[in-house]
């Protein structure tokens, strides 16, 4: 297990739960994960969802399937960054970005994104681009941020194109300079 990586996104999440605590005096809320069922979930809302992060359940986790589908490597911080726990996706800033990041949120949904990722790789394949493995939404349509498969760098990429920019060498850097934002994302 890369423990930096993990060790990153775990402080991450309990600044971002502090957040929370702060200013809402209860834990991270979402009306998207309404009704979906979660070893997160500690409480209801009227429409929302009130979550922690659990450990992943899967014993030696792994994105394994979307390697093999692609006949390629992937970079060691991808599987670590999905598998490290279930949680919600949470809004932070990078900068001037304001983003999302990924998480998972139940087996089920561990699969779904295995088969996101595939269609994201098989996707840029098609197009001859090099791969990148998505890990956090922006307001924008077409723009996401990405690791880039090849460098390991974090990168602010435009979808289906080869408009890339840099914004950080590496995942643990990256979770690193996130600041949480407090926000029921709907």
């Amino acid at each position: 297990m890369n423990t930096i990586l993990s060790q990153a996104l775990q402080r991450f999440t309990q600044n971002y739960i502090s957040a929370w605590e702060q200013q809402t005096g209860l834990p991270p809320a979402s009306v998207d994960l309404y009704g979906i069922p979660s070893p997160c979930v500690v409480r209801t809302g009227e429409n929302w969802v009130y979550w922690e992060p659990q450990a992943f359940p899967i014993k030696d986790a792994h994105l394994n399937k979307v390697a093999t589908a692609l006949d390629i490597s992937l970079q060691d911080d991808i599987h670590h960054f999905y598998t490290t726990q279930l949680a919600g996706d949470m809004k932070a800033t990078f900068r001037d970005i304001t983003l999302s990041l990924v998480q998972v949120w139940n087996e089920e949904d561990f699969i779904r994104l295995q088969e996101n990722l595939i269609g994201h790789l098989v996707t840029q394949k098609r197009l001859k681009l090099s791969p990148t493995l998505f890990i956090a939404t922006i307001d924008s349509e077409i723009e996401m941020i990405s690791l880039c498969n090849l460098t390991g760098e974090v990168i602010l990429e435009k979808f289906g194109s080869q408009e890339r920019r840099v914004l950080s060498p590496n995942l643990a850097s990256f979770i690193g300079e996130l600041l949480p934002v407090v926000e029921l994302q709907e």
